[in-house]
């Protein structure tokens, strides 16, 4: 694994809670760590591992979330537990958790993100979006991550942030938050990161929108679930669109056909979680009555990963870090395909440390089956801001 003096990646596939930390706290721990951010499979026993956190990681801050998937040393696994620590000599962090999202308002977005801006501005006078950057957990379960990543980054302003929602392996009964020791349903951590480092943040996917219209025409807008589709119900509708039988409707067709809406003259995935008893299908994003949505076809992801890479490496060089949050369903096409050899090469080539989730954050939208990732170079290299 990646030991540069200044960030440390670990990984473990020890099945028990106590050893996987062991192995965690062995390879992450420096003198100086100031930062610990760990995703774990849902299959740990959560006291067990918050128990050891604690025990374990003394006088740092920890935070962390439940995964549908982790990426690390070992490639594209499951059940498994990842970490990264970073350095005081070059990162200054600050976090808070945002509880209670289901009474979320955009002013509790706000103070937050504004109250952790002053204390980082305290230790860093001189912080802008050139030396800073926001990442945000939240439980994936919330349906509430349209509002938060809305209020959080209009707050931040031009300090961009990406993030990620907490999975649990695709099972959709919890998914958690971890902040300092314990987790957390509905809540959301927002960390902010200054470094003296290069860095960029950067998304990419694998998909361009074909002419195949979709108007959603009824939905219950607070659950994510679309009841009609073009006059029709939605998942028959949706089925023929695609060329798929109503009846094998599953993952892998999500993943393969997903459907994605314009804003701002950019295309954003809103995939499709489930087929549901009554003929519905529920999203993992926001959906309103009237949007238009396309079909989207798929372009080739190994060399769109690389592009991707390869503009990182123009800007930054080789990557320390890469801290990744990507969608399930894109691992779920990529392992159908037989691709994922080749998707391990090129997240080893650049150090890429994260988690699959059940949807991303960039700046302020949330999205669907997308890498949204953060790269922090050496300091032999002049930053550029992205």
């Amino acid at each position: 694994m990646n030991n540069q003096s200044v960030i440390r990646t670990a990984h473990s596939c020890l099945s028990q809670p106590e050893q996987a930390i062991e192995q965690l706290v062995a390879e992450l721990l420096q003198p100086d760590t100031v930062l610990v951010i760990l995703f774990c499979s849902n299959t740990y026993d959560r006291a067990i591992l918050a128990a050891e956190i604690k025990r374990r990681f003394t006088d740092v801050q920890v935070i962390g979330c439940t995964t549908a998937g982790e990426i690390g040393g070992k490639g594209l696994c499951q059940q498994s537990m990842v970490g990264v620590s970073f350095s005081g000599k070059v990162f200054t962090t600050v976090s808070c958790l945002m509880d209670n999202l289901q009474q979320f308002k955009m002013r509790d977005g706000h103070s937050a993100a504004k109250q952790l801006l002053q204390e980082l501005q305290i230790k860093v006078p001189q912080l802008s979006p050139e030396n800073c950057f926001g990442f945000l957990l939240i439980d994936g379960l919330s349906v509430r991550e349209e509002p938060v990543t809305h209020a959080v980054q209009s707050e931040l302003g031009h300090i961009a942030m990406i993030g990620g929602s907490a999975g649990d392996d695709m099972l959709f009964h919890n998914t958690h938050v971890l902040f300092n020791g314990d987790f957390y349903a509905d809540s959301a951590i927002l960390l902010l990161l200054h470094t003296t480092l290069p860095f960029k943040i950067f998304k990419t996917q694998h998909f361009e929108p074909t002419s195949e219209r979709l108007v959603v025409t009824l939905a219950d807008v607070g659950q994510r679930i679309v009841h009609e589709i073009n006059g029709l119900p939605a998942a028959p509708e949706y089925a023929r669109l695609i060329g798929v039988p109503l009846e094998s409707l599953g993952p892998q067709h999500f993943a393969a056909a997903p459907v994605v809406v314009s804003i701002d003259s950019n295309y954003y995935v809103r995939s499709i979680r489930c087929v549901n008893d009554d003929g519905s299908l529920t999203f993992y994003c926001a959906i309103e009555e009237g949007l238009v949505l396309r079909v989207a076809k798929t372009v080739d992801p190994i060399d769109n990963l690389n592009k991707a890479f390869a503009e990182v490496r123009t800007e930054i060089g080789r990557p320390l870090l890469t801290l990744a949050c990507d969608c399930v369903l894109r691992k779920y096409e990529i392992m159908q395909r037989g691709l994922d050899a080749q998707v391990e090469q090129i997240f080893f080539d650049n150090q890429v440390v994260g988690f699959n989730t059940y949807g991303e954050q960039f700046r302020g939208v949330h999205v669907n089956q997308t890498f949204a990732a953060v790269a922090i170079g050496s300091a032999d290299r002049i930053h550029q801001h992205d």
